[in-house]
């Protein structure tokens, strides 16, 4: 979630800038109350805004933004951004489509939507009498435990499991708690066609000015869920239903094994965005396929088939998409009888090797990054992306 003027969500790990739409200009405008919110309302109303927990989404950031501008500096008074500058167009319009409203309505009017954002989501927090006790997460990241597996499914399918800010936090607590309950093996998959499609375009939202808190709070979480994978301590395995793409395929070399259906592809195109590797995979791949084979990926982003990803060492075992599901999970429930002691003791002798090499890597891929977050190449070629999609 992101944070934008006057209001601020959770950290972000950035890696795909904001896909913006465009909204009805009426839509901006909110019923007036008799008497308007005073400073103090205002500045309650911002202190509130930052505390929401579930982000509101673009349509209701931008017109949070666009009253915040106008309660402070009243009509639009700043030049229309360029037709390519889709991010800052797309706020300029919604500040703009407020015309002459006063000052006074419009810290009013903002005052009346984070009210509202604010009971809406205290009321949607409330545990449901008799909810499954077995079921964590959240709709987008649902997690079940049942015969010795703890299941963490992204579940986000028209949107081919695209993991937003908040998604990245539920994994990782959904990680930690996996870490301490009675399964024995835990499973990381994804809902419908896809397994995971990298990063959801929404990461990228940023108002001028917010760049280097934004780099920076981004980058934390990105170490943060990079090390829950290092640190896990039970065997730890991914079930790759379809394609994958960016930080879903990285990680897999943090995985004590990778299962595959014949219709999953792996792709890892971060130079094409001016970006660089994460998940430790500038450590791992090499590690596992060899530099030649490493650097395909990495730095030309070579799609692998799901037999090529295999035959490289980065996929265990592939099955025939039509018994994918059953033959993968028939093994899984076997594996699930082993001793969890003996599990765990077994992956830490592996692991333990070079766990503090594998935090060294995150560590540095992030630094990195987060210079690459903040270059002009990077801007470029994610202005370059929009302007291809908005052709299309």
């Amino acid at each position: 979630m992101a944070k934008m003027l006057g209001a601020r969500w959770c950290p972000s790990a950035l890696r795909s800038p904001l896909q913006v739409i465009s909204f009805p200009a009426c839509q901006l405008h909110v019923s007036r109350r008799a008497k308007n919110a005073d400073q103090k309302e205002f500045e309650n109303a911002v202190t509130q805004l930052k505390l929401l927990k579930k982000d509101p989404g673009n349509e209701m950031k931008l017109k949070l933004y666009a009253l915040y501008k106008q309660a402070n500096e009243g009509p639009c008074n700043i030049p229309k951004p360029g037709v390519l500058n889709l991010i800052n167009k797309a706020k300029w319009d919604a500040w703009n489509a407020l015309g002459n409203l006063p000052k006074e309505t419009a810290r009013q009017n903002y005052v009346d939507l984070v009210t509202s954002l604010s009971s809406s989501s205290a009321s949607s927090s409330q545990v449901k009498p008799g909810a499954d006790k077995e079921q964590q997460g959240s709709e987008n990241v649902v997690v079940t435990s049942e015969d010795g597996i703890t299941k963490i499914m992204l579940n986000r399918p028209t949107k081919k499991n695209a993991i937003t800010t908040q998604m990245y936090q539920e994994i990782i607590l959904a990680l930690k708690a996996a870490s301490k309950d009675d399964s024995t093996i835990t499973v990381l998959t994804g809902n419908g066609d896809y397994y995971c499609s990298g990063n959801d375009l929404s990461n990228f939202n940023t108002l001028p000015g917010e760049i280097e808190e934004k780099v920076k709070s981004g980058g934390i979480l990105l170490r943060d869920f990079v090390a829950c994978f290092i640190d896990f301590p039970k065997p730890l395995i991914a079930v790759v239903n379809g394609p994958a793409v960016g930080i879903s395929v990285t990680i897999l070399g943090l995985f004590d094994a990778v299962y595959a259906s014949d219709k999953a592809t792996f792709h890892t195109p971060f130079t094409h965005l001016g970006q660089s590797p994460e998940g430790c995979s500038s450590y791992t791949f090499p590690k596992i396929m060899g530099l030649a084979k490493a650097k395909e990926m990495l730095i030309f982003g070579k799609k692998l088939t799901a037999g090529e990803a295999c035959a490289q060492g980065l996929v265990t075992e592939v099955f025939p998409d039509s018994t994918f599901q059953t033959e993968v999970w028939t093994r899984l429930k076997a594996y699930s009888k082993i001793p969890p002691n003996a599990g765990r003791i077994s992956k830490q002798i592996i692991r333990n090797w070079e766990k503090e090499k594998l935090h060294a890597v995150n560590a540095e891929e992030v630094r990195v990054l987060q210079e690459r977050w903040q270059s002009e190449e990077f801007l470029n070629a994610v202005m370059n992306f929009f302007s291809k999609r908005a052709k299309l």
